[in-house]
């Protein structure tokens, strides 16, 4: 019977050690969970995630990220939350005749075997009333939601402004034509 308990008791300190220590972060996908449920759409995959802090407070700030899609029948991107942010819209900035310019797209098509990088020059995610409690060197979740109503997160490093991966993603932007 002491060999019962010795071993019990050493699964439960086992247990509790790791409590309060976090896993590395893994790309939400239907192959790294048993179950497939709205918050891990299937054969979808969210990487590289990054929110750029406002160059300016109570400007916007930016979120940067790559998805794909795995398998499955074509899906879209309809909608981006950033945890943090009071609201957040995808756009798309293009360059025509030599003019910028920046536009918010309703979705983004997805397809399977494909990858969207969210990025400086193309689709990104502007985020509008970010809130002071997102400091650079932090972290912050990042979730999408598909036409479908399926949902994906990721945890998103948050930067300063001109730093880190994104660097310079913001500079220039107030030169854009922003069409709403």
């Amino acid at each position: 019977m002491r060999l019962y308990v010795l071993a019990g008791l050493s699964s439960l300190a086992l247990a509790l050690t790791g409590c309060g220590e976090k896993a590395p972060q893994e790309p939400v996908t239907a192959s790294s969970s048993a179950d497939a449920t709205p918050e891990n759409a299937p054969g979808i995959a969210l990487t590289d995630a990054i929110v750029q802090l406002p160059v300016v407070a109570g400007r916007p700030g930016v979120a940067y990220f790559t998805v794909s899609q795995g398998n499955g029948a074509p899906r879209k991107v309809a909608a981006v939350h950033v945890d943090g942010a009071g609201r957040a819209e995808m756009h798309e900035s293009k360059m025509e005749n030599g003019v910028s310019s920046m536009s918010p797209v309703k979705e983004v098509a997805l397809e399977p075997g494909k990858t969207v990088e969210f990025k400086p020059g193309g689709f990104h995610v502007m985020l509008f009333d970010v809130a002071d409690t997102l400091k650079a060197g932090g972290t912050t979740e990042l979730t999408i939601t598909l036409d479908n109503g399926d949902k994906a997160t990721v945890v998103a490093k948050v930067t300063s402004p001109g730093g880190g991966e994104a660097s310079g993603a913001m500079g220039g932007m107030e030169h854009m034509d922003h069409k709403m």
